[in-house]
């Protein structure tokens, strides 16, 4: 007569393991995908900074983890719960590198050069980008002589601030909605407003004057 076998339980070190790997694996490839997406554009490659750069870097040191450690399991375990947090940053961060997106090289208030990678809307009046107050302030846009790296081509651009016009805000940040899908996914989950804020304002990028 056999002995009785015993079921084997959903939290076994076995089904444990296989999960551990499993989402290793997924966020090694989220943290490449950070950054080869960026690889589709044209012209010069741009780095991910802030936030992107961290879910990129975040995904490929957890993925990392993951995959080649099982023990202490309190590291393991720890991983595994701040890998939310790093998911959704490097997802964000490929999603909006997926469809157009320019990089006007502007300088911070403490004098750094700073590359700012923005969605970019057409209008009859002009090209139109949209962003916080805050940011439009601290890199000093509003009529600076700044450089824009579009499709691979580079200009010159003097973009013009516009806070007071609340309406042509309005206006330009659901012309953004409606071009990018990424914004439109991220509205729906309440991730990404989908009405323009107190605190953005939009600037047309206006060609610098010639010398």
């Amino acid at each position: 007569m056999s002995e009785p076998t015993t079921p084997t339980s959903a939290s076994s070190p076995s089904t444990r393991s296989t999960f551990q790997r499993v989402l290793g694996i997924a966020l090694l490839a989220l943290g490449l995908a950070v950054f080869l997406v960026r690889l589709q554009h044209d012209g010069a490659y741009a780095m991910p900074g802030g936030g992107n750069l961290v879910g990129g870097l975040g995904a490929l040191v957890l993925g990392g983890l993951l995959v080649l450690v099982a023990k202490p399991r309190a590291l393991v375990v720890a991983a595994m719960v701040v890998s939310p947090v790093v998911v959704y940053l490097a997802l964000y961060a490929t999603m909006a590198e997926m469809e157009e997106v320019i990089s006007l090289y502007a300088t911070e208030s403490r004098g750094r050069p700073a590359e700012l990678r923005l969605w970019i809307i057409d209008r009859e009046d002009g090209a139109w980008v949209g962003m916080p107050r805050a940011k439009a302030l601290e890199h000093a846009l509003d009529g600076a002589r700044v450089e824009m790296l579009r499709g691979g081509e580079r200009s010159c651009v003097r973009p013009a601030l516009f806070d007071e016009d609340r309406e042509t805000v309005r206006a330009i940040h659901v012309r953004k909605v409606g071009k990018y899908a990424v914004a439109r996914l991220a509205g729906a989950i309440g991730l990404y407003p989908l009405e323009a804020g107190e605190g953005s304002v939009a600037l047309r990028l206006d060609p610098c004057p010639s010398r």
